[in-house]
């Protein structure tokens, strides 16, 4: 008993410090409070909650519109129209595949980018048709993220009904590749090219009110390919065997891996896909893994590289020392993802706003880490942020992924209130 009480007290102490950890500025808390009251503010609120169906009818349609990996270009197209219909300054594909939609601050010197992103982790021909049972819309990539771009329409819907003026241009963003080795294709072209240019960046993607995400997960993901003559298992038995090597290599890696991973800032690695050979009685010519990385320390990760490598040659080395006859074992190991890490600081005027609107809609901001278009922003230091999509989902990235509409749009109209702060907007 004495053991069980000394644990719920460590239990509450970390909450307690974790909550203590997150200090808001009453400057901007008055802010978000003094807009929230405004009138016009008001009134937008009533607004989102009026065009609800409009936001669903948004979420059922562009799900239903598959945005496979690479193949995002029919829902880019829709969800440009639909900006289009709603009225913008400019709207706009780049060559990547983003969608852009800018309205111009009445000032206009600097940008603030609202952001989900087009792309699903689903391969092309997977069925995406939604299905409702009891108010739980089921489909592949209907909460992630398709949840956001139909926020992003409501938004822009509102933000152009009320007439609404910030001095700050507002950027809506609709970006390609965030998902899987997507590697944030779309995010990393709009910071290299710097046109147009953000200032601050705030994305709309998984999770519920109360998400603050200001911490980057960083990655690195490798496709590992080893490449033999090939044979027949009884007539060319002797010669190298890729898979062979490749299941060493597997073997090695993951010693030295989980060695290294016992101590010191949370690293993970993972072999999510092994794939090559022809048949049961063939002596493969080709075997391959991918492997996913991931620190919260970036110069672990490239420990974990190091490891990798020496894993794989070990792997080839050895199972060339065994061959009798025939070419020797060859390996090419690829880089396919380099998702960067970093952290910003709460006390970011941006990062201050999304922790005193997420107070003032009563809920407990947190704090968190993941991989998301923000890691790009976070690791190049401008002000991003993560904020969720409010709702109920679950089972995300599977077939049966699903969203429940509880309260829905009160995550629109926070997505709104921080926008406008940041975009220095005044009742």
């Amino acid at each position: 008993m004495k053991k069980l009480l000394i644990y719920f007290l460590l239990i509450s102490l970390t909450i307690q410090a974790q909550n203590e950890s997150i200090n808001i500025d009453k400057v901007y808390s008055k802010q978000i409070n003094r807009l929230a009251k405004s009138k016009i503010i008001k009134s937008s609120f009533d607004y989102i909650f009026d065009l609800e169906p409009f936001t669903h009818n948004n979420l059922i349609e562009l799900t239903e519109i598959a945005a496979p990996p690479f193949k995002e270009q029919k829902r880019a197209s829709r969800f440009a129209e639909k900006i289009k219909e709603i009225g913008i300054d400019s709207v706009w594909i780049d060559s990547e595949g983003n969608v852009l939609g800018l309205l111009k601050g009445e000032i206009g010197i600097r940008t603030v980018a609202l952001d989900a992103h087009l792309d699903t982790v689903f391969p092309e021909g997977t069925d995406v048709k939604t299905r409702i049972s009891n108010d739980t819309i089921y489909a592949p990539g209907v909460a992630d993220d398709t949840r956001g771009l139909s926020m992003l329409l409501t938004i822009l819907k509102t933000i152009r009904d009320k007439n609404i003026k910030t001095k700050d241009n507002i950027l809506i963003v609709g970006t390609v590749g965030e998902e899987g080795l997507g590697d944030l294709r779309g995010v990393k072209y709009l910071f290299k090219n710097n046109s147009p240019k953000i200032d601050s960046w705030i994305a709309i993607d998984g999770g519920a009110l109360g998400r603050v995400n200001i911490k980057g997960l960083g990655s690195y993901r490798y496709r590992v390919t080893f490449s033999g003559p090939g044979g027949h298992s009884w007539g060319a038995f002797g010669m190298v065997n890729p898979h062979h090597a490749l299941a060493s290599a597997i073997d090695n890696f993951i010693d030295s891996a989980d060695e290294y991973t016992l101590e010191g800032p949370k690293t993970s690695y993972n072999i999510g896909i092994v794939k090559g050979g022809t048949s049961i009685n063939s002596i493969p010519f080709e075997s391959i893994m991918e492997v996913d990385i991931r620190s919260i320390e970036p110069s672990r990760l490239d420990v974990m590289e190091d490891l990798l490598y020496k894993a794989v040659n070990s792997g080839l080395d050895k199972q060339n020392k065994m061959k009798r006859s025939g070419e020797s074992l060859t390996v090419v190991i690829d880089k396919i993802g380099n998702r960067p890490s970093g952290e910003l600081e709460p006390s970011l005027p941006l990062i201050q706003r999304a922790l005193a609107t997420t107070e003032y809609f009563k809920e407990t901001p947190r704090l968190t880490r993941g991989s998301t278009d923000s890691n790009i922003p976070i690791s190049l230091g401008i002000p991003a942020v993560t904020i969720g999509r409010g709702g109920v989902g679950g089972n995300a990235h599977s077939l049966n992924e699903w969203w429940y509409n509880k309260e829905g749009y009160r995550s629109i109209q926070l997505a709104l209130l921080l926008l406008l702060s940041e975009a220095g907007f005044e009742k």
